[in-house]
C-alpha cells in the first residue's frame, strides 16, 4: 500500500450532510467527542481509511485479534440532519506535513462525493487551568458569532495544529462553510469532562441539544 485506501461497506443516502471529524489529539478530547456523537445518534460504520502514514503496529482486541490503525467514516441523522462522523486511532507523525496534507485532502474528496458543504472538527486546546470553556474557530466571521452565541469563546490568535486545523482549512480554501470547537484542556490524559463540553455544543448548534448521561 502506497496511497491511502478507502474500503467501502456501503453506502449512505444522504442531503447536505455535516461532516464531523474528531481524531486523537490534545486530551483526545476530539476522538471522545466523536465517539459520544456516535453513540448519541447510533450511527453505523459505511467506510474505513487505511494509510501507509499511520504509525507501524497493530491494534489488538480481546480476543487477540489484530488489525492495522484505520480511521472509520460514519452515517446517522437527527431529526433532519444528516451527519458524516469520522474518528480513528492515530494521526500521522507530527514531522510528516506532506502526509497530513495529502490524507485530510483525500478524506474531504471523499466525503465530497455525498454533498459535504459544512465541516465541523473537533478537539482540544491547551490551557493551564481549563474551566469548561470550548473555544471556536471559523471560516467566516458570521459563523463565529453564531457560534459564539451558543455558548463558545473565540479562540483568537494562535494554532489549531493537526488534522482539526488543517481539514477546516482545506474545506475553506474548497469554498466551504465550518468550524473548530475546542475543549480547554491540560492535555495530561483524556479528558471526558472537556470532550463532553465539545460535543454538548456541537449537538446544541444542531438543535438536538445532549444531557449528562446520553
Amino acid at each position: 500500500m502506497d496511497k491511502p485506501y478507502f474500503r467501502s461497506l456501503f453506502r449512505p443516502e444522504l442531503e447536505n450532510p455535516i461532516f464531523v471529524e474528531g481524531l486523537p489529539g490534545f486530551g483526545n478530547v476530539g476522538k471522545i467527542a466523536t465517539r459520544l456523537l456516535i453513540e448519541f445518534t447510533r450511527a453505523s460504520v459505511f467506510a474505513e481509511l487505511y494509510s501507509p502514514s499511520f504509525p507501524d503496529y497493530v491494534i489488538v482486541n480481546s480476543d487477540g485479534i489484530c488489525r492495522p490503525p484505520r480511521y472509520e467514516f460514519h452515517t446517522a441523522s437527527l431529526g433532519k440532519t444528516n451527519f458524516i462522523i469520522l474518528t480513528g486511532d492515530a494521526q500521522p507523525s507530527r514531522d510528516d506535513i506532506v502526509a497530513h496534507y495529502t490524507l485530510c485532502d483525500e478524506i474531504l474528496n471523499f466525503v465530497e462525493q455525498y454533498g459535504c458543504k459544512l465541516i465541523v472538527t473537533l478537539g482540544g486546546v491547551p490551557t493551564p487551568h481549563p474551566a469548561g470553556e470550548v473555544y471556536v474557530a471559523a471560516t467566516s466571521e458570521e459563523l463565529a458569532v453564531e457560534t459564539m452565541e451558543k455558548g463558545a469563546v473565540i479562540y483568537g490568535g494562535g494554532r489549531i495544529v493537526g488534522a482539526t486545523g488543517l481539514m477546516l482549512g482545506l474545506a475553506k480554501n474548497r469554498g466551504w462553510q465550518g468550524v473548530s470547537l475546542l475543549g480547554a484542556t491540560t492535555g495530561l490524559k483524556n479528558d471526558k469532562e472537556a470532550a463532553f463540553s465539545v460535543f454538548k455544543l456541537l449537538t446544541k448548534m444542531v438543535g438536538a441539544e445532549a444531557r449528562p448521561g446520553l
